[in-house]
């Protein structure tokens, strides 16, 4: 038996943001990041839309990307004291994840952060309040997902959790809001996408109705991820599309060893942090060349290929070529292709921000955190610590995996 679990409501499409007029309640908390929404005036038309709904309103303000621990206390709190029966989040990934964990804390005060870190151990929501996500990115596709991502920067660790309980109620996916991401924004959050999908599609967990979700959102980014890149609207709009199909495979497929490597090594480095989306996009490649021992995932890569007209005639020539097109793909994004050569914010350098000897000090760790991650036991192949940790090297000197 398996499950499939998404919002109630998903309004999408120019202008879906209005649905929120429709949404019965007494106080909304809106929980966003930094200036983007206010500036774009997105923030000031979710306070009106709600306030038209009938609601008070409250601002949170402020949320990190890569939310942390102590955000999500101060917002809990925040909740605490206003008590309001709808929790709003517009934003990118950041924002909704941080409102999510908040959701939790709010609802169940004496629940510990331990507690929730084991995956799907969440206690049951909606005692107190409902979720409603507003995306501004295309990529993390939270706004449909069983998923949050939340860091405990003193641990220099970040924890997925994960339970059906935090997928929200209301998801607003309104292509308006992501027609102003920055170029750079858009490459990171599209390759997040784009693992999403292939590492969904390949899972241990993956069954037809996923599939489905996942195949049509890799063909999706594959043809718009870049024109949307330069800044092309249609394709922004199809992005929007494509990267919460992407979330609805593996919310419910789940994912692998990418996000399992993304997780623990974002923020485990002294030099800066590993952008998510650009880890994912780095990592993916070796991560397919290492899952392509198993032949159901060579299969399903080369399956992959075909649906993007790849050339190849075996099996293996086409995960080849699998490979070679996402390397492609970020060389046209200005994606770095390894931790070697991952500069500042996330552009190509020729010296990393991340040092080598501190990288193979802390390799057995990462290793060890990494293959404990919640997102590694749905991997076509469960890594050893000396399978990961080589793993983990070529990743950073950008070597080709033969074992």
């Amino acid at each position: 038996m398996a499950q499939f679990t998404l919002p109630r409501d998903i309004f999408h499409g120019e202008g879906a943001l209005e649905q929120l007029k429709g949404l019965k309640g007494s106080k909304a908390v809106i929980v966003t990041g930094g200036g983007s929404m206010r500036r774009g005036g997105f923030l000031e038309r979710t306070e009106k839309y709600l306030q038209e709904a009938g609601m008070e309103t409250l601002l949170f303000e402020g949320v990190e990307p890569d939310p942390s621990v102590e955000t999500v206390m101060r917002g809990a709190a925040a909740m605490t004291e206003f008590q309001p029966d709808w929790i709003v989040a517009i934003g990118g990934g950041s924002p909704i994840d941080a409102a999510k964990a908040m959701w939790a804390f709010y609802e169940y005060p004496d629940v510990t952060f331990d507690d929730l870190c084991i995956p799907f151990n969440f206690p049951t929501l909606r005692t107190k309040a409902k979720f409603c996500a507003i995306p501004s990115t295309s990529g993390t596709a939270t706004e449909v997902t069983a998923f949050s991502v939340i860091t405990d920067y003193a641990k220099g660790v970040k924890y997925p959790l994960a339970d059906f309980n935090i997928t929200p109620d209301v998801a607003v996916v309104d292509p308006e809001i992501a027609y102003t991401m920055p170029a750079k924004l858009c490459a990171h959050t599209g390759m997040d996408a784009m693992t999403h999908s292939i590492e969904a599609y390949v899972s241990t967990a993956a069954c037809n109705f996923t599939d489905a979700d996942a195949v049509w959102s890799i063909e999706l980014i594959h043809d718009w991820l870049v024109k949307s890149y330069e800044g092309d609207k249609e394709a922004r709009r199809q992005m929007h599309d494509a990267q919460c199909l992407a979330g609805m495979a593996f919310s419910n497929a789940l994912l692998g060893i990418v996000h399992s490597m993304a997780h623990k090594t974002g923020a485990a480095f002294s030099g800066g942090h590993i952008i998510h989306g650009a880890a994912n996009a780095m990592y993916l490649p070796r991560v397919i060349q290492y899952n392509a021992r198993d032949p159901r995932a060579a299969e399903r890569y080369a399956d992959i290929a075909r649906r993007l007209h790849l050339s190849g005639d075996t099996t293996e020539e086409l995960v080849a070529s699998l490979v070679a097109e996402l390397r492609h793909m970020n060389d046209e994004l200005n994606i770095p292709q390894a931790i070697k050569y991952y500069g500042e914010g996330g552009l190509p350098a020729e010296t990393s921000i991340i040092d080598e000897a501190e990288f193979l000090e802390k390799l057995p760790q990462v290793a060890e955190l990494a293959i404990g991650d919640a997102c590694t036991g749905s991997n076509p192949r469960i890594p050893t610590q000396e399978e990961m940790e080589k793993l983990l090297k070529c990743v950073y000197y950008d070597i080709d995996v033969d074992f």
